[in-house]
């Protein structure tokens, strides 16, 4: 179970990213809408007074570290760290 913003993500696997640049609720969303493309996504999460982003995956998938920081990298974004 995870935590972010008082928003509770309980599913398969979780990924957390440190991100720079988040600054605005619309850098949220499109980092949202960004992520969700993928079809491992189960859920987003972004929080831009910590700069992290995570990521819920559905049950038994996974996705890339290099593919999520590809993915940010080419919204506009820098990835810093990211933990599972």
């Amino acid at each position: 179970v995870l935590m972010i913003g008082g928003i509770c993500l309980a599913q398969a696997g979780t990924i957390e990213m440190k991100v720079n640049g988040l600054v605005c609720g619309f850098c949220a969303q499109g980092i949202d809408k960004t992520l969700r493309k993928n079809p491992a996504t189960a859920d987003v999460v972004v929080s831009l007074e910590n700069r992290l982003v995570a990521v819920a995956t559905k049950d038994g998938q996974d996705i890339a570290d290099s593919e999520l920081t590809r993915a940010l990298k080419n919204a506009g974004y820098d990835v810093k760290a990211i933990s599972r």
